[in-house]
């Protein structure tokens, strides 16, 4: 189970670089957003991860009484995701 998480925090990491990437093609007013967006991302999966830590140093072994609620976290943090690139793909639709 808690392999889980691990491997949500990992995904997380890897969705962020690719964010950096992608921001680093993006104009001026949309790099603003993005940094703007990332940071709110990159708290996020900070406080995830560091909630998680603590938790699993606290509850040996309890951690599944919770993994629901990471579960939903992870998943409100992949929305945020897409609604950045979601957002980012029709400002450029628009652009062109």
């Amino acid at each position: 189970m808690a392999g889980k998480a691990e491997k949500l925090f990992k995904d997380l990491g890897r969705k962020i670089d690719n964010f950096l990437e992608e921001m680093n093609g993006a104009t001026d007013n949309l790099q603003d957003e993005f940094k703007q967006r990332f940071e709110e991302l990159k708290k996020n999966k900070d406080s995830l991860e560091n909630n998680f830590k603590e938790f699993k140093k606290k509850n040996k072994g309890k951690w599944e009484e919770v993994e629901s609620q990471l579960e939903k976290a992870g998943k409100e943090v992949k929305k945020a995701f897409r609604s950045a690139f979601s957002n980012r793909d029709k400002r450029k639709e628009n652009s062109d």
